[in-house]
């Protein structure tokens, strides 16, 4: 519901032939309990976020292109060394070469900065942790009555840059530049416009440059197999289990298998309300300052409720495990997020939010808890 269109307030948007333009202006403001994310060095302070963007899209009848340009910039009044700014140009597009066979691709170019106090973070960063991200894919996909197959490629390409520690020195985390490379293929197959099956498996090759003492390289799969169901209006989603692989080249790492999973549902008792569930266990790697394999498990609980028309409310949960291989450590996080927005019309809206993080680990240095509540104005056309 938080991204469905109410009728009445969608915006109005720009046309030029047969392109459709939407610009919009997002303007805040937030308190954070603990910036640095930190059991040891708590600090609190307040945040101005200034986020524009443009967002462009087809009007065709066959095939399409949707392209979006934001950025967004934090500044923060005590704490400067938290100060960043993100950009992103991101877009998919779609060519139908017959009603039955599809060439799918997606691709994003961003100027990304990574949290303080994010699951790959360095320990003690007192900054985000800047990277460029260079990201593409493509894929086919062909329908035979029932069944439907798709093929395709991506590549992920990431360029660290540095941040600094709580004494003033430069982390460096040029080591974990590098490339992912991945094949994906999936079968579908609907028994009925109520059921369906599916099975897909994805390879990955990791090269990512680590340290001359400690090599990140990898290279694995995940294979699931489940059901997919939509029963009428009232439940819709998939359910996969199989098995994942993971297999670094430092032995210190080695290999990290085992049964996997996913899960996405979403439920709509009432025309008022939606609640989605999303379960699902990935492997990872983290940074250059406590280089380790990680296998995360999350589990995600939301819900959003219509109080009006142009009043919703959103209510989400997560609850995540993360054991980490090359160290003896594993953390729990629990994360809460409660949000009110107002729809003022169809060129502005109001919203206010609640976060709370709480990461509880083996490790005290990486264990913390925060608060951040904030206001934020959008403008839209």
């Amino acid at each position: 519901m938080k991204q469905r269109q109410q009728p009445g307030y969608e915006p109005v948007g720009i046309r030029y032939g047969s392109w459709m333009f939407n610009p919009q202006l997002m303007s805040g403001t937030f308190y954070d309990s603990n910036v640095f994310s930190s059991n040891a060095y708590k600090r609190a302070d307040v945040a101005a976020v200034i986020a524009p963007s443009l967002r462009a899209h087809t009007l065709w009848e066959r095939h399409g292109i949707d392209i979006k340009l934001d950025t967004a910039t934090t500044l923060y009044n005590e704490n400067s060394s938290l100060n960043q700014t993100n950009a992103s140009l991101k877009g998919n597009a779609w060519y139908d070469v017959s009603h039955d066979l599809a060439i799918l691709t997606s691709f994003q170019i961003a100027h990304l900065n990574e949290g303080v106090g994010t699951l790959s973070s360095p320990a003690n960063a007192i900054s985000p942790t800047p990277y460029n991200l260079l990201s593409g894919d493509v894929s086919v996909r062909k329908e035979f009555n029932r069944l439907a197959a798709s093929i395709g490629i991506s590549v992920d390409s990431y360029d660290y840059g540095t941040t600094r520690a709580q004494d003033g020195s430069i982390i460096n985390q040029d080591g974990r530049d590098g490339q992912i490379y991945a094949l994906h293929g999936r079968l579908d197959y609907a028994f009925s416009p109520l059921l369906g099956w599916f099975a897909g498996v994805e390879g990955n090759q990791r090269n990512i440059r680590g340290t001359p003492a400690q090599s990140l390289d990898s290279q694995g799969y995940r294979a699931l197999s489940g059901v997919t169901f939509g029963l009428t209006h009232l439940v819709t989603g998939e359910i996969g289990a199989g098995y994942a692989r993971q297999d670094f080249s430092d032995p210190a790492i080695g290999v990290i298998e085992g049964p996997a999973y996913r899960a996405q549902l979403t439920w709509r008792p009432t025309k008022l309300l939606d609640v989605h569930f999303r379960a699902e266990q990935i492997v990872t790697e983290t940074s250059a300052t406590s280089s380790t394999g990680v296998q995360a498990n999350a589990f995600q609980l939301g819900a959003d409720y219509e109080l009006r028309r142009n009043v919703i409310l959103s209510l989400a949960g997560t609850y995540e495990t993360d054991r980490f291989f090359g160290q003896p450590r594993k953390d729990t996080v629990i994360t809460s997020d409660a949000r009110v927005k107002y729809l003022v019309n169809r060129f502005g809206s109001v919203s206010v939010f609640h976060r709370y993080s709480d990461r509880n680990s083996d490790n005290p240095a990486f264990s913390y808890d925060k608060h951040q509540v904030g206001l934020n104005v959008t403008a839209q056309f």
